[in-house]
This record gives structure tokens, C-alpha cells and sequence, in this order.
């Protein structure tokens, strides 16, 4: 619904094209794209995938379709299979809502062109690191590496009870996410890869992974040593946190 309702996070994502410099191109980094190992997106043409439901109408009727980086996923397969990650390409996927929605409202022309990275969820942390650091060469090729998912995704709380947008924060999440924080400012990546035994709460706040995997990509990707800024924090119905940070 972020791309249908005002909301800070979303305030912060029509923002954000104007706080990074201009990529050549994107490769995005999805929770809604899991495989058993990496895939890389590689179609004729992008397609808006709705892969959600229940949701109002008008969001069905929402189409994103940049250009392919079709060098790019060459690109990324080979820089993957060359740190023992072999990765196939995908020649039918197309753009989830994991990266169409904050592509949308980041570069709502469409002019960038733009490929999908899957998460494998069952290798957790350690493993999206790896596949990470073997993107490091990407930096000086004016690719974007965007890792999107959420902080915290506990959606078990919807069906809780009815909750408000405005909702204060539950203290779990807060101690969860300053953990965070203070490990991804302090580019403390042996704490990150071991994040769900050592931080507070790490389990309720992500009964899956998948949704923080993309995180560690991104931090990986930038290279050893990068500093981290702290873009956009923000909290929704009390659980879910929308923070957002940039490496390097």
C-alpha cells in the first residue's frame, strides 16, 4: 500500500532518486523473488508482476516496465559463478512488487533500466553476504544495488487484532532495530551474518528471512570498510519498521 497511501516511508521514497547519484542501471535485490539458488532476471521485457491479493483494484491497474539491463545479468552471472555462486538467468520474470513499488516512486519515469537478483531464504545471512562481496565490481560500473524488503516483517500481527497506521512502536521492535542499527553503522558484518542468534528479538521480528536478506547484500556489495548512512527511519502499525540505509 505504500504506493497508494501517504505515508512517511513513501514521502522518503519519492525522495530518494534525488539523494543518490544517477545509476547506469539497477539491480534489485527482492524478498518476493526466492529460489533454491541465485537467479538473475533476464526477460525480452520488463513485466509488472502483481503478486499480491486482496488488495484495492487500482493497484492491479499500477504497470512499471523500464528497460532490461540485458548486460547486466551477463554480468552478474558471471561475477557470481566466478566466487563459486553459480547463477542461472530467468528468462521469463519479470518486476515484483518488491521492486516496482519503490522503483515507482524513486524513478517514476522508467528510464533506468533495471534486473531482478532472487534470495535463496534457507542460507541465510552468511550467504547474502557472499553473494554480496562477488558484486563489489558493480560499484564502479554506476550500478545500483538496491536491497529491498523491510526491517522488521512480522505480519503475524494483522491478524493479531486491527491495528493503526499511527501505532506506537512495541518495544521489541525498537530494540531490535537500534541493534541493527548499531551494527550496520559500526560495518560490524560478523554480528549482521550472525544477527539472528545475537540480536534482540531477531526471530519475532522476521519469523522468515527473506525480508532482511537483501540488507545484507547491499551492505556486502559496497566492499569492505564502506560507511553506512542511515537514509529514512520510520514505523508503521507499531511493527513494521521501513528503514533504509546507503553503503559506500
Amino acid at each position: 500500500m505504500t504506493i497508494a497511501e501517504d505515508s512517511p516511508a513513501r514521502r522518503f521514497l519519492e525522495s530518494l532518486g534525488g539523494l543518490l547519484p544517477r545509476p547506469a542501471a539497477i539491480l534489485s535485490v527482492s524478498a518476493h523473488w526466492e529460489t533454491e539458488a541465485p537467479m538473475v532476471s533476464d526477460p525480452p521485457e520488463n513485466q509488472t508482476i502483481h503478486d499480491f491479493y486482496g488488495f484495492p483494484q487500482p493497484l492491479y491497474a499500477l504497470r512499471y516496465t523500464p528497460p532490461v539491463a540485458h548486460g547486466l545479468a551477463a554480468r552478474v552471472a558471471a561475477l557470481l559463478a566466478g566466487a563459486g555462486l553459480p547463477c542461472k538467468m530467468d528468462k521469463t520474470r519479470g518486476l515484483d512488487h518488491g521492486s516496482w513499488v519503490p522503483l515507482m516512486l524513486a524513478y517514476p519515469a522508467a528510464e533506468i533500466p533495471v534486473i531482478q537478483l532472487s534470495v535463496q531464504t534457507q542460507l541465510g545471512a552468511a550467504h547474502h553476504l557472499a553473494l554480496g562481496a562477488a558484486l563489489g565490481p558493480l560499484r564502479a560500473e554506476s550500478v545500483l544495488v538496491l536491497g529491498t524488503g523491510s526491517f522488521t516483517h512480522d505480519l503475524r500481527r494483522f491478524r493479531a487484532g486491527r491495528l493503526a497506521a499511527d501505532a506506537a512502536e512495541t518495544p521489541d521492535v525498537t530494540q531490535f532495530s537500534q541493534w541493527m542499527d548499531e551494527k550496520i553503522m559500526a560495518g560490524d558484518v560478523a554480528a549482521l551474518a550472525s544477527y539472528r542468534r545475537l540480536a534482540p528479538y531477531a526471530m519475532a521480528q522476521h519469523p522468515s528471512e527473506e525480508h532482511l536478506l537483501p540488507l545484507h547484500v547491499a551492505l556486502a556489495a559496497a566492499g569492505p570498510g564502506a560507511p553506512a548512512r542511515r537514509l529514512h527511519s520510520s514505523v508503521e502499525y507499531g511493527f513494521l519498521r521501513m528503514d533504509a540505509y546507503a553503503f559506500g
